[in-house]
């Protein structure tokens, strides 16, 4: 406790410092080079003006911080973008591999040889009908075969049957593929009864067929216009089942898959049946073949390259791999049909190269849509872009909103 003396200076706890009264002057006893304490107004100060009623602060070195001044370091570092757990966002979708490619493949090839050979019955080009024909029917039955393998059971197929839901695409699909494979498969099996030996083998269980023969080629062309109609659907459905799920690579993509989908099953189809068919009655085959190669190029570089962040899977990876060599197949099978396209040699190795080429974009397709399931990174970073645009947008609205006011 302090309290003045008789002369007004303080004596009492603060009026010791070191065992020294207030009134004691130096003492003789300092340590050395220590400065004799004095009394002044404010407090006790050393000589020289250090004062001793207010303590030291300690400044650190190097000016506390990252380049000096009061700034200190973060202690944090910079937060980076990781899901939750580290785990996967959407599910990998279930699909078989290589059979939903392969099913994918024999849709489209399909599709463009029923029409085709639609095109080839009315023009006078019956090796070129028949080849379509047989073809369309032999990929649509191995379409059918493929699905059945990846839902794991037959009566699955026809529980699909029993709803039609225009909103989904798997629905639209199984009623594009159940007309399109009994028709395709109906032109090819009144073409085999046309044959002899077939139809002496077939006569032996159905005895009357020998007094139909005089219909089927009329049936034959039915089916095959039949078969046709279908063909463009069967061709893209599946482009649209793609697009329509949660793959983030399949979903931004869905404007411009379905006409990749087409120009590769114009390639594969073109290519095929050019492959398959005498030079003189393939005309139609390589223009549709070269077609095809042309919108397949166009669509896909605006898929690899159009769409920021959710076209970089088509570049990595065994999808990237994929997608090279199907570019490498499809150019390289191009040049060979233009220019070799009239000889039987080009025909055949450049519809093979076509049909390599739609098989591995078909593949590439299907594994970076499958890859982009598995990184958070492009499910969460389009969301935030889209939500900042969208902020933008609302800000600029506001702020025209406010000049119509004014």
């Amino acid at each position: 406790m302090t309290t003045p003396n008789g002369d007004g200076r303080p004596v009492g706890d603060d009026a010791h410092l070191n065992g020294r009264s207030v009134d004691s002057g130096p003492t003789g006893n300092e340590t050395a080079g220590e400065a004799p304490l004095t009394a002044a107004a404010g407090g006790w100060h050393r000589a020289g003006g250090a004062d001793l009623t207010r303590p030291k602060r300690k400044r650190r070195k190097g000016g506390g911080g990252w380049g000096g001044g009061n700034r200190e370091a973060a202690m944090v570092p910079d937060a980076e973008f990781s899901s939750y757990y580290g785990r996967q966002i959407v599910k990998t979708p279930t699909w078989k591999n290589p059979e939903v490619p392969l099913y994918l493949f024999l849709g489209g090839a399909a599709g463009t040889s029923s029409v085709l050979g639609a095109l080839a019955e009315f023009t006078g080009r019956p090796t070129l009908a028949r080849n379509a024909e047989y073809a369309a029917a032999g990929a649509a039955l191995g379409s059918v075969v493929l699905l059945i393998d990846d839902l794991g059971r037959p009566e699955r197929f026809l529980h699909m049957l029993r709803v039609f839901k225009p909103t989904s695409p798997l629905s639209v699909g199984s009623y594009i593929l159940s007309p399109f494979s009994a028709f395709t498969s109906a032109a090819a099996g009144v073409r085999l009864l046309e044959l002899a030996p077939v139809l002496r083998t077939a006569t032996t269980v159905l005895p009357f067929l020998p007094a139909l023969t005089r219909f089927l080629p009329g049936l034959r062309k039915t089916s095959a216009v039949a078969a046709a109609a279908f063909g463009g659907p069967m061709a893209t459905y599946t482009a649209v089942l793609l697009s329509n799920t949660a793959a983030p690579s399949w979903h931004e993509v869905h404007t411009e898959l379905p006409y990749v989908f087409a120009g590769s099953a114009m390639a594969a189809g073109g290519g095929i049946t050019m492959a398959l068919t005498p030079v003189a009655e393939a005309g139609p085959s390589r223009k549709t073949a070269l077609t095809g190669v042309a919108l397949e190029l166009f669509m896909i570089n605006k898929v690899e390259n159009g769409h920021g962040l959710l076209s970089e899977p088509y570049h990595e990876g065994k999808a990237g791999t994929l997608m090279r060599a199907a570019k490498t197949a499809t150019v390289t099978g191009a040049a060979f049909t233009a220019l070799l396209g009239r000889t039987r040699v080009g025909a055949v190795i450049g519809g093979t190269l076509l049909a390599a080429g739609s098989v591995m974009t078909r593949m590439g397709v299907f594994e970076a849509g499958i890859a982009s399931t598995k990184d958070p990174k492009y499910i969460v970073i389009p969301q935030k872009e889209r939500m900042a645009a969208r902020k933008a947008g609302e800000a600029v609205a506001e702020d025209e909103a406010r000049s119509v006011v004014r």
